[in-house]
């Protein structure tokens, strides 16, 4: 009877191994990875040597909602901020007087204001968005033609002709069909397919054209100072772009002279770019990178058999947060850490004459230091 037993136990255990690997090997995934070759991490070294200068935050307290992705001071001097709840927040720069401004029914993850004093929105789920003193929203553009949709507007620029600059995450995952941001950020960063496109839209004629595409999971973007470039975060391969402003449908790997790269293997994943005071552009490091994520990028068949574990099996870096500020040739001159990351997934920095407000992916409070 022992023996029956164990030979049964042996071929369930059997069965179970056999079909552990079928899943693991074979289960349909969404993501169809590609090889690329990830720089040796450079550590915490030179410019970004470790510090504690981001230690010890001020909180402005944002009632129940929580992740202010996005920061930015509006024409009125009032503070403006995005949640994950859709709503844009506006409070003084102390954070009193907080009330809802709007709600888009998506998520904002990047603003700016036009000449007329309108918020225009980048919304992941929505578009291209007008939004006026009131508080209506409309839509400006969500697609560049007919059957080619901006499922991923994530960050935004308005020039001073009116152009609006903004940048597509991806166009293979969009978060409105996979259930949010997070999700469709993850697959398309293991995937690697860099579909992220750098978009520009013309107030005048209401048309939508590609400035640049090629990039792995396109993010934060920043105007240069004469106009005639843009800094564009690459999130997915730890870079940031200088890409001409008129360039067009611009594959920027080509090795065109309209686009290099500024900075490359950034010790983290950088997020919003976002112009400070005396010619500083800050940097938002949302994580650190991780060593293992890295080791596995010319290998796309495990990072496809990890799109069938528990998310929590990623290896993503530990928190640590981090902001930096640049100048427009990619140099360093300031560098804010936090080791013990207090305040959670950085993504950016918005710069007054007074203070520098700290955004988050997932905080539940605006973070901000006196300047």
């Amino acid at each position: 009877m022992n023996a029956t037993f164990v030979r049964r136990s042996a071929g369930i255990a059997g069965l179970l191994l056999v079909g552990a690997t079928a899943y693991l090997c074979f289960w349909p995934v969404p993501a169809e990875p590609v090889s690329w070759a990830a720089p040796i991490p450079p550590g915490y070294t030179g410019a970004h040597a470790v510090n504690t200068r981001l230690s010890g935050l001020r909180r402005i307290g944002i009632g129940n909602e929580f992740g202010p992705e996005h920061i930015a001071i509006g024409p009125d001097g009032k503070l403006y901020a995005a949640m994950t709840s859709g709503n844009l927040l506006r409070m003084d720069a102390d954070g009193g007087n907080r009330q809802v401004f709007a709600n888009t029914g998506g998520r904002v993850l990047g603003f700016d204001f036009d000449a007329d004093g309108r918020m225009i929105a980048a919304d992941a789920m929505k578009g291209l968005l007008a939004i006026d003193a009131h508080g209506d929203v409309s839509l400006l553009t969500d697609r560049v033609t007919a059957d080619d949709p901006i499922g991923y507007a994530n960050s935004i620029v308005v020039s001073p002709d009116g152009t609006v600059y903004f940048t597509q995450s991806s166009a293979r995952f969009l978060p409105a069909a996979w259930g949010g941001t997070l999700e469709a950020s993850v697959l398309d960063i293991i995937e690697q397919a860099a579909t992220g496109r750098v978009l520009a839209f013309d107030r005048a004629t209401g048309s939508t054209r590609i400035v640049g595409h090629g990039l792995s999971f396109a993010n934060g973007i920043a105007l240069s100072s004469d106009g005639q470039s843009l800094l564009v975060n690459e999130t997915g391969r730890y870079r940031i772009w200088k890409i001409e402003t008129s360039a067009k449908d611009l594959d920027v790997r080509s090795g065109s002279p309209q686009a290099r790269v500024l900075l490359d293997n950034l010790p983290g994943y950088p997020d919003n770019l976002m112009r400070g005071r005396d010619g500083r552009i800050w940097v938002g490091l949302f994580r650190p990178r991780n060593p293992a994520a890295d080791s596995l990028s010319e290998r796309p068949f495990l990072r496809k058999i990890l799109l069938r574990l528990p998310r929590s099996f990623l290896p993503t870096g530990e928190l640590y947060s981090h902001v930096f500020a640049i100048d427009e040739e990619g140099h360093v001159t300031e560098d804010l850490q936090d080791p013990g990351s207090a305040y959670p997934e950085t993504t950016g920095a918005t710069e007054t004459a007074d203070r520098l407000y700290i955004h988050s992916l997932h905080a539940p409070a605006i973070g901000w230091l006196p300047r």
